[in-house]
């Protein structure tokens, strides 16, 4: 019987981080499934799936807590497969706003207070084009009960910067 296992990744950037963390998973035979890494200020961060027999779990947990002593810090959740009860569609949701502090705590209150699942959430700031103003952008893929009425949502959202855009897209 296989178990899912869920990583969280974080180490000083430096080549060869998802070599060893492949070698490790690889070397007991666990199966690399899913991924999102990325740097961020000097630092390496990931989180990923796998699929490994049972027997072999807590080999593999071992392998991992031993990465620490190379700088590579591995935190394992075994993952429960649990299918939707509910019938649900998926969303994206396109932001772009003024950057000020507080805007990811007022977006995700709203998308909680509406019952909406985040399932994945990307967020940046960029100079605007026309001025020297940092544009905060986000992109989050969303998940919602059938039925849902975006454009409720996105008057929530619009409401609460009058400098917001907000488009959402049925995936």
């Amino acid at each position: 019987m296989s178990k899912f296992l869920v990583l969280t990744i974080i180490a000083d950037d430096k080549p060869g981080i998802v070599e060893t963390l492949a070698a490790t998973i690889a070397d007991q035979s666990g199966n690399w499934l899913e991924s999102r890494m990325s740097h961020m200020a000097g630092k390496f961060a990931g989180i990923l799936r796998i699929s490994i027999e049972a027997a072999k779990t807590e080999a593999l947990q071992t392998s991992l807590e031993a990465l620490a002593s190379q700088g590579i810090n591995v935190s394992v959740e075994v993952s429960i497969e649990a299918g939707d009860t509910v019938a649900t569609k998926d969303l994206t949701l396109n932001l772009v706003g003024n950057d000020r502090p507080g805007i990811v705590k007022e977006v995700s209150q709203a998308l909680a207070k509406m019952g909406v699942n985040v399932l994945e959430l990307t967020t940046n700031c960029e100079s605007a084009a026309m001025s020297a103003d940092l544009l905060f952008k986000t992109e989050a893929h969303l998940r919602v009960p059938q039925g849902f009425d975006a454009d409720v949502l996105t008057d929530a959202l619009e409401a609460i910067s009058n400098d917001l855009m907000v488009e959402i897209n049925l995936d």
